[in-house]
């Protein structure tokens, strides 16, 4: 077997709309097709790619996603008061970082800006409703030149 790269990622969330909002309106994903499960999602797309599965979390009928999913769902645990778990952050490649800082002030969002040593990476940090770590990731030499 050889992997190839990361497909996608999952989260589970009590918070489906104030999510998916964040992701789309903050970040810039769409949000697209998905199928026809038995539990409320979005699937979240860049560049044509669903690489953003939100798993809608009812706290009085998690059966339907019980049944596809499997485990306990304990919507108590995904208040995001307590971050999110082993899992520490999800990254993605990004251009145009005063476009999103300009977002983020204007929308009153707290974020973090970091510059790596020796990698010419500029990096932003924000975390989503969930109280996931989002790190978006600038290269210089991936920057368009305004």
């Amino acid at each position: 077997m050889s992997l190839s790269t990361l497909d996608h990622c999952s989260i589970r969330t009590v918070k489906l709309d104030e999510t998916r909002d964040f992701y789309v309106d903050i970040l810039g994903m769409t949000d697209g097709d998905r199928p026809d499960f038995d539990f409320p999602g979005n699937w979240l797309y860049v560049d044509g790619k669903p690489v953003v599965h939100l798993v809608g979390v009812d706290p009085d009928d998690p059966s339907g996603l019980i049944e596809y999913l499997g485990g306990d769902v304990d919507a108590s645990k995904l208040d995001g008061s307590g971050g999110s778990g082993a899992f520490d952050h999800v990254a993605f490649r990004a251009k145009n970082p005063e476009m999103l800082i300009a977002r983020l002030e204007d929308r009153g969002v707290r974020f973090r800006e970091r510059k790596v040593p020796d990698l010419d990476l500029f990096q932003i940090f924000i975390e989503d409703p969930n109280g996931i770590t989002v790190e978006l990731n600038y290269f210089a030499d991936e920057q368009v030149a305004a």
